[in-house]
Formats: C-alpha cells, structure tokens, sequence
C-alpha cells in the first residue's frame, strides 16, 4: 500500500522513534533505523560538539535513513543548525518553537523537515510555513507536552482536517494496535517514545528502565505548566513539585525544586527519586525492556493481526 511517510522518508515502516533527551542516542537510533524505521538523535541536552560525535556515530552503524530531533527554543540553536547542516543531515524533526523561521533553510540544505505540534492551529501555522510533515502529539506523550491537555485519539481526526500535510501521530503508542487506531484516525504513520525510551539500546539508565516497567495506571502526571508542562513518574521530586503548585508556587520556586540538571538526574544518572522521570502514560502497559528488533517485530506482528482480526470481522 502506498504509504507518504515511507515514501518521504525512504524507510520500510512508517514508525519513527521519537527523540528523547538522554535516551536518544546513536544506538537507539540506529537500531530503529536498522529495523526498518525511523531513527532520530535527541539533541534536546547536547552541545554542538556531543552531537556532531553522535552523528558521525550513526553514520557509521547504519546506511539507512536517519535524522535528528531538535529543539528550537535550544540556546545554542544557530550553532547546532550549522553543524547538522555541515554534518550531511537530512531529515529534522523540529519541536518547542514556530518552524517559521528555520524551515527554508533546512530546505536549503536538502533537508525534509518534520515538526511536532499538540493542536491544530499549530499544524496549520506548519503548513503555511513549508514543513513537510506534520507529527501531532497527544496528553498521553511524556516529556514535554501540550498545554491542552488534548488526547491523541481526539487529536489526530483534527489535525487531519486541519491540513493536508502527511501526518505522524505521537503520544501513547506501543503496540501494532494502537498504530492501526491512528491510521485509522488519519495518521500515514506514528511517532514513538516510551517503548523505544525502555528498549536496550536506549542510553537512560537501567534504575530509570526498571522503575517505568513497574509503573501502574495513574503514576504518571502532567505537571509544571507554569514552566513547560512535562509528564512525569509520580516519584519524590514529583511530590515536592505537586505540593508546591498546589500552593499557587511561581516560576522561581519551582527551578529551585527542580534543582540543576533535573532531567539529566533521573533519566541518565538514575535518581529515581530526586531526578525528573519524564516518561509516557503508556509505560503502565510495559513491563519488560527488549530489544529494538524485537520491539520492531513484534509492532509488525500486532498491527497485522489487528488487521486480519477486523477483516474476519
């Protein structure tokens, strides 16, 4: 079946691993890309140079398409946007930021560039500004989220009344089911987090793997909206933070919580009570860490079962 994400992106399945601060390196890119998907370097917490040795890295370890997941509210943005460009890069996923004002360049450079957005309105500011591909991310996504608070199921029809661009759905998909749900609601292909964020090759650290396969229903939450609303395990810091904006906390006292390098704690040193444990809703649902192969087949195995079981129906 003629499929446009495949198709823009020269891969074999429209799956695509989301680039997640310190999970997303080199391997776990290049594990996905190796199995047919999309790999995506999370460049969120790196500098100019930790990603160009990232990037040098992947090209060794895979000769399938690969790209790289970049913030564009990041500090050193204009370094990094050269860097990626000097490095031969050829897909961007851009999020946390208007694509407006870095779009034609990317193009420029030969690059196809896919944005995250968690609403319409902003995928139709990513048509009017030359994106090719659109990824909507629904409440259920760890990390960084929308303020809307809009879940995929509802996001995904929406978003793909607003635009015509090919449509990537994120947020709460881990199994060959869920990806036929969102072809069915629109999207030409899906975007994902969790599942990758606990595979082996992922870079977080084992305690942080460990405590999201023991996780249960409800213990993650959407939390520091006054910052940048981000889903996180309900663990010490989390507590700590809840608390405090129960109690109407501003900005200011919320970093102090936070402390330096929250996210860097949690995920790669293993903190699991006093670090930021961003993580999706859909980590209830997994309870072992496998490999990407494995995680791959297992997709393609599901998604074709669910189809052959609505077909007999």
């Amino acid at each position: 079946m003629a499929n446009r994400i495949k198709e823009i992106f020269g891969i074999e399945y429209p799956v695509i691993a989301g680039g997640m601060a310190w999970c997303s390196g080199w391997r776990l890119a290049a594990a996905v890309s190796n199995a047919g998907g999309l790999g995506l370097i999370g460049a969120g917490t790196m500098s100019v140079e930790l990603l160009r040795e990232h990037i040098q890295k992947i090209k060794e370890a895979t000769d399938k398409p690969w790209g790289v997941n970049l913030p564009l509210m990041y500090p050193q943005i204009d370094s990094l946007i050269d860097m990626i460009i000097e490095e031969g890069c050829k897909i961007i996923f851009t999020s946390a930021g208007s694509p407006k004002k870095y779009t034609q360049r990317f193009h420029d450079a030969g690059m196809t560039v896919a944005h995250v957005v968690s609403s319409s309105k902003f995928a139709k500011k990513c048509e009017e500004a030359g994106v090719d591909v659109v990824v909507a991310e629904g409440f259920e996504a760890g990390g960084h989220n929308g303020k809307e608070e809009t879940t995929t199921m509802c996001l995904i029809p929406q978003v793909r009344r607003a635009t015509t661009l090919p449509l990537i759905a994120a947020g709460g998909i881990a199994s060959g089911e869920a990806c036929l749900a969102a072809q069915v609601l629109g999207a030409e292909g899906v975007q994902i987090g969790t599942l990758f964020a606990l595979s082996k090759e992922s870079s977080a650290h084992d305690n942080f793997k460990h405590v999201c396969t023991t996780l249960e229903e409800g213990d993650t939450m959407l939390c520091l909206k006054k910052l940048a609303p981000s889903r996180l395990v309900k663990n010490g810091l989390y507590k700590r933070i809840a608390e405090a904006e129960a109690k109407g906390a501003e900005v200011p006292e919320l970093l102090e919580i936070l402390g330096e390098k929250a996210t860097r704690r949690g995920i790669f040193n293993g903190d699991t009570d006093n670090g930021e444990m961003e993580i999706g809703q859909i980590a209830s649902a997994i309870k072992q860490i496998d490999s990407v192969h494995t995680i791959m087949q297992r997709l393609i195995n599901e998604y074709n079962a669910a189809v052959e079981k609505i077909c007999q129906n």
